[in-house]
């Protein structure tokens, strides 16, 4: 028989995760479905390369088409909220795109790859994105698309089942990019372009690509290309 003082009883509620989507809310909420997934990730992964703790937002056009996208990076000590994500979210598109509150019903679809250790099955931290990505498209006046993981086993799409070995999460920096870009084809072909310009450079020499595009480690358009002076020439 124990004697002593009773354990204090808590008061108030019980603590509860953030504002977060269950997978049944998510796949309750009628996201449309990518055509083409892979083709969609591949181009996000090859313009951002992202790496853990880093989310792409892209959106794209009536067909699939990426009209714009930005990546960042998120670290928190606590656990993230949805609301908190949702201001992130909503920031970024506000900077890269306008909105399209003005329209009866949305035309444009946003969609959010985020680059996160594990694998790709759901956690709390997933439900936050979820929620954040899903008011942030009300606001903006977009349609809300899908969800994808990208980890070290590959990308999947949450709430679909979709998933891929490739592309999967970099182990070299990310490169931050906000554009309105081009499909993956032109961009790869831009790329190249740049690539071999940085190969032989000339004195002054101007890098230069169509309107609006910039691929990935290139310098914004019209910005001189400028070589270090070798001593001894």
């Amino acid at each position: 028989m124990a004697f002593g003082p009773a354990p204090p009883r808590a008061t108030g509620p019980a603590p509860r995760p953030g504002r977060l989507l269950e997978p049944a809310e998510w796949a309750a909420a009628g996201i449309p479905l990518l055509r083409n997934p892979r083709e969609v990730v591949t181009g996000l992964h090859a313009r951002h390369l992202p790496t853990p703790t880093t989310a792409v937002v892209a959106v794209l056009g009536p067909d699939e088409r990426l009209a714009a996208s930005a990546s960042f990076t998120t670290r928190r000590a606590h656990a993230p909220d949805g609301w908190e994500l949702r201001n992130e979210l909503l920031a970024q598109l506000r900077r890269v795109i306008p909105h399209d509150l003005r329209r009866r019903s949305p035309v444009r679809t946003a969609v959010l790859l985020y680059c996160r250790e594990g694998d790709g099955r759901w956690t709390q931290e997933d439900g936050a994105w979820m929620w954040g990505l899903r008011d942030a498209c009300t606001l903006h006046g977009l349609r809300c698309g899908a969800y994808i993981t990208l980890t070290g086993a590959g990308w999947r799409i949450l709430g679909e089942g979709r998933s891929g070995r490739r592309p999967r999460s970099a182990a070299r920096p990310a490169v931050p990019l906000d554009t309105h870009c081009p499909e993956p084809a032109l961009h790869r072909r831009a790329a190249a372009r740049w690539t071999h310009r940085r190969a032989r450079p000339g004195p002054g020499a101007r890098w230069s690509a169509p309107a609006g595009h910039a691929p990935v480690g290139a310098p914004p358009c019209g910005t001189t290309v400028r070589r270090p002076r070798i001593s001894g020439r």
